[in-house]
């Protein structure tokens, strides 16, 4: 399987031999890359064993899990993500009698593992270009929306197509907004359990106040397992289910990585976007991002108040916080980021110098034409963009709004044809949306919701009088400020079913009219405001049919005016990024050190949450650096390292390996000055932030003694002999 080229660009630096590689790597790239340059970098292993032209290697065990990347590390399924990426399974299984959340939780036998709800694990299997086939399908002379429909009617057909295959979930995968597709054909496995999770002040140590910033001390890690059926092959959750045998599984490396050396991020980053134009970069920077961060502090205010009633409010709310709480910090440093790099500067500077290189060649008059359209289309969108991101965001608060909003989107959708509907409600969605409906159950708290959804309802009030909503206006009878909307959200909570479990079960299966017919004032309201959302979803069809069309005219001419290959974007697929651990200097006068130490989890200790270390890693933490675990350089156990790998979200729970294909750590951050990488890389900031694999091992010997002992030998680490017997190095 070759697929051609997507276009790269390498960022070197010169300083004392150090360099910086710009690139999130398709694994098709990985072969077409010179080995021999490969191997300067630190590839100790051929290229070939990462990736084959059939599609099969090392990077096969890098592994998709729900919005975070896995990878396995050992032959009986036995995969390392972060913590944060576990932490719906942490929140399914806690109560305020048994708090998994703040305890963490080891299982000491196979059928102590703790099934996750709605987590599946998909490995890569085939990647195959459908370019030509989905540009094949657009009819002459379409206009924008008519072309998105084209588009996604062919996606959803070639999906339709490969999921034919039994286990197998497919994507066609865009590329800098339609430059190429790809089609995605992956293997999932629906049986994924919880084995191990630290407590939440080593898996979360720092929470909000460390979270996009170095140092860090945090033990970001949790272990899951793949289970399929005795024939193994995928299968849903059963007590007859027997581990996944991967083909390939990164072996941890015992000995860590020093400064300088060589790693390999491989997993599933998100969203990226340096192809963007100037306006489109402008847009989220302006009005994105600081709309979405005021919006997320606000909500989180009202949880994190509600969360000192009682263990059970704080348990309920924990992953909803936890999220809203990540993107509001991220989109933060995304406009400090921005305005420190003056992106927006150089993204104006370099287009003004392609624009003028463009207008001298006949050949990039369409690559003009189509910068300009784009810059108008943007400008447009401005006229509705804050009623639009309101609408847009209004899911992500009030939990009953949101179950009420699916409910009644499903109706309509599951009486069309499976491929005239929404990607996200065609028949392949269906057991995800149910498992979400019945999962909501526990994130739910009455007196949190009706807050949130007031919020929501003043917000969409204090609209311009041409932007209001008519269905919020009908509900509000004129009311403006929040107390007077209040009342209006109490009622509407206290007379919905949408909040009862067992009727939203049976929701799920009635038709538009019979959820209708029940008259319920939520579903009333959902109904309403789901023609609100289908009209815009309709401009924003338009809007992407037009992206798919002119931006891969723009891109071609940046590409050509830099007379070398430039990155794709991150788009949600595999990826591999080169890396050295490195520190680096944020300002003036300071240098960060590559490295942290269990020292420096006791140093930062203060009894007091987010800083409160378990009082069994305290006790341990002396003893730490004449442990097995411990650096001879640091003279201590290492906790987190930097590394200048060009990460994104999605990112999360990447495995972190090096030049021979073994586990180091697992990639949980970055640093804040590098939150706007996304839009641009540095070289100088571009730092990940990664889980030292000593410090797991050393926290799981320290934690939990021999009851670890059964996972560490799975992983290839020996116990330790007794002190007598003098070995002091990590075994294998």
């Amino acid at each position: 399987m070759k697929l051609p080229a997507i276009a790269f660009t390498l960022g070197l630096l010169a300083a004392s031999g150090a360099f910086a590689v710009e690139g999130k790597w398709t694994p098709e790239q990985v072969l077409e890359h010179d080995p021999q340059w490969l191997r300067k970098l630190g590839l100790e292993i051929p290229p070939q064993k990462l990736w084959t032209k059939d599609g099969a290697g090392l990077l096969e065990a890098a592994v998709r899990i729900d919005g975070c990347s896995a990878g396995f590390i050992s032959a009986q399924g036995l995969m390392i993500t972060n913590h944060h990426c576990a932490f719906s399974i942490l929140q399914q299984h806690s109560t305020p009698e048994r708090d998994l959340i703040t305890h963490g939780f080891l299982a000491r036998t196979p059928a102590e593992e703790l099934p996750g709800s709605g987590v599946r694990a998909t490995l890569p299997h085939r990647l195959t270009d459908v370019t030509r086939e989905v540009e094949a399908a657009v009819p002459a002379g379409a206009d924008d929306l008519a072309r998105f429909r084209a588009i996604e009617r062919k996606q959803k057909e070639m999906v339709a197509e490969c999921e034919k295959a039994e286990h197998h979930r497919c994507q066609v995968a865009a590329f800098d907004g339609g430059l190429r597709y790809v089609l995605v054909d992956s293997l999932e496995l629906p049986d994924v359990r919880l084995v191990y999770a630290p407590p939440r002040a080593v898996g979360d140590y720092g929470g909000e106040i460390d979270n996009w910033s170095w140092p860090r001390h945090v033990g970001d890690f949790a272990l899951l397992r793949v289970y399929t059926g005795p024939d193994g092959k995928p299968a849903p959750k059963g007590d007859a289910n027997v581990p996944y045998r991967p083909r390939h599984f990164f072996p941890v490396a015992p000995r860590g990585i020093e400064p300088d050396g060589f790693v390999m991020v491989a997993g599933y980053p998100g969203l990226t976007f340096r192809s963007y134009t100037e306006a489109e970069m402008r847009e989220r920077a302006e009005l994105f991002y600081p709309r979405r961060a005021e919006l997320y502090r606000a909500w989180i205010d009202l949880m994190e108040a509600a969360s000192k009633r009682d263990d059970a409010v704080r348990i309920a709310l924990a992953d909803r916080i936890k999220g809203l709480a990540n993107n509001e910090k991220n989109s933060r440093g995304q406009v400090a980021g921005i305005r420190r790099g003056k992106i927006l500067e150089k993204k104006t500077a370099s287009e003004k110098e392609i624009l003028a290189w463009a207008a001298k060649r006949p050949e990039q008059k369409e690559a003009v034409a189509a910068h300009d359209e784009l810059a108008r289309l943007i400008a447009e969108r401005r006229a509705t963009w804050d009623r639009d991101f309101l609408l847009n965001q209004m899911k992500s608060g009030p939990k009953p709004l949101d179950l009420a909003l699916t409910l009644a989107r499903w109706a309509g959708e599951k009486a069309k044809p499976d491929l005239e509907r929404d990607p996200d409600y065609q028949e392949r969605n269906r057991e995800r949306l149910a498992e979400r409906l019945e999962r909501d159950q526990k994130r739910l708290d009455p007196p949190t919701e009706a807050a949130l959804l007031t919020d929501v309802l003043a917000r969409f009030a204090a609209l311009p009088e041409a932007s209001r909503v008519p269905a919020v206006e009908s509900l509000l009878g004129g009311a403006r400020d929040r107390a007077a909307i209040r009342p209006r959200a109490d009622d509407l909570l206290a007379h919905t079913k949408v909040t009862d479990l067992a009727e939203r079960k049976r929701m799920f299966e009635e038709s538009e009219a019979q959820l209708r017919a029940r008259h319920d004032p939520l579903l009333d309201l959902a109904f309403a405001l789901d023609r609100e959302l289908r009209a815009l979803k309709e401009r924003e069809d338009r809007f992407l049919g037009a992206v798919s069309r002119l931006r891969p005219r723009w891109q071609r001419a940046v590409i050509a005016h830099a007379g070398k290959p430039v990155a794709p974007d991150a788009n949600g697929t595999l990826r591999v990024s080169f890396a050295r651990v490195r520190g680096y200097a944020p300002r003036d006068g300071v240098w960060m050190t590559p490295q942290t130490t269990v020292g420096g989890v006791v140093e930062k200790n203060t009894g007091e949450e987010p800083f409160a270390a378990p009082a069994e890693l305290l006790a341990a933490a002396p003893k730490a650096p004449a442990s097995r675990w411990a650096d001879p350089k640091l003279k201590d156990v290492p906790v987190d390292f930097l590394a200048d790998a060009d990460t994104t979200g999605g990112n999360s729970g990447s495995p972190v390996v090096n030049g021979r294909g073994e586990l180091v750590g697992v990639n949980f951050d970055r640093v804040w000055e590098n939150v706007a990488n996304d839009f641009g890389y540095n070289p100088d900031v571009a730092r990940n932030i990664s889980v030292d694999v000593r410090y797991m091992l050393w926290l799981m010997e320290a934690l939990h003694g021999k009851a670890a002992e059964p996972l560490l030998r799975e992983m290839g680490i020996t116990p330790p002999k007794p002190a007598s017997a003098g070995a002091s190095s990590p075994e294998r």
